[in-house]
């Protein structure tokens, strides 16, 4: 481990050190799954609770993977059913649709801390998040959620290469955020909707799609993935593939984005201040 590295992860364990008990806003990311693991280190397991938001918006392989983890940490999950299609400012997607998500999401999580009996819940937001647009950070500020790893200033690469240090199986998984960040903005985000993202992806995925995504543009799939990954499509027979199935899911045209996959591309039409 680098020595910068080794120093913030120092000081991520001794703010840790000085919470009495968590509970961890865990989404099977490698972010919350590494402040887990430290937290249940520093803290000992019967003082930390891992606690997932389960709703149409959570891919179901995020929710079997959450499972395994907490697993292989050797820690308490709790899944608590958020309610976010019931809010129409959150189905009408505008671009500050995670905020609402948030909203609704931590808000459960610190009423079942609260029933359960632990002090402070944390969050796995880390350093590069606040050079991101995160509307769901006002929602954390608001529910006094806290973001350890962002407080020590450790970067995605630095806790990356702690989960390795540490053996975490997942120190290198692909980022997997909410199905909805899928939708453009202004276009209602649906349950419906998201199944089919969510079969797409995973079918994606069973043929070696480490990365990418199904961006939903109406009838219209949009697919990204790596620039190593975009050539496999020149053979004919696996585009027809790729094709029958989406089309199978319910979409009518096919496309694949040549820019490749980007994190967060859907943020590219949003005004550059926000």
């Amino acid at each position: 481990m680098k020595a910068e590295t080794a120093r913030k992860y120092a000081a991520l364990k001794g703010c840790l050190s000085k919470l009495e008990s968590v509970a961890v806003a865990f989404s099977a990311g490698v972010d919350s799954t590494l402040l887990l693991k430290v937290a249940t280190d520093v803290l000992g397991a019967d003082n930390v609770l891992a606690v997932m938001g389960r709703s149409p918006s959570v891919p179901v392989a995020e929710l079997t993977s959450a499972a395994t983890l907490t697993d292989e940490i050797s820690v308490s999950i709790q899944f608590v059913d958020t309610c976010e299609f019931d809010d129409p400012r959150y189905i009408a997607n505008s671009s500050e649709r995670c905020y609402f998500c948030k909203t609704e999401m931590f808000s459960r999580i610190k009423k079942l801390a609260a029933e359960r009996g632990f002090q402070t819940v944390i969050s796995g937001a880390n350093a590069d998040d606040r050079h991101d647009f995160r509307p769901g950070r006002k929602a954390a500020d608001e529910h006094g959620v806290r973001a350890p790893l962002a407080e020590c200033g450790v970067s995605k690469a630095e806790l990356r290469e702690i989960a390795a240090e540490l053996n975490l199986s997942i120190h290198d998984k692909p980022a997997s955020p909410c199905l909805s960040s899928r939708v453009p903005y202004g276009e209602p985000v649906t349950p419906e909707k998201l199944r089919r993202i969510d079969d797409a992806e995973t079918f994606l995925r069973e043929h070696g799609f480490r990365e990418c995504r199904v961006r939903h543009h109406g009838a219209l799939a949009r697919i990204e993935t790596s620039p190593e990954q975009i050539t496999r499509f020149q053979n004919a027979e696996f585009r027809d593939r790729v094709d029958a199935r989406l089309r199978e899911l319910g979409f009518k045209y096919v496309t694949l984005d040549l820019r490749g996959f980007r994190s967060g591309s859907l943020n590219e039409v949003l005004d550059t201040e926000l």
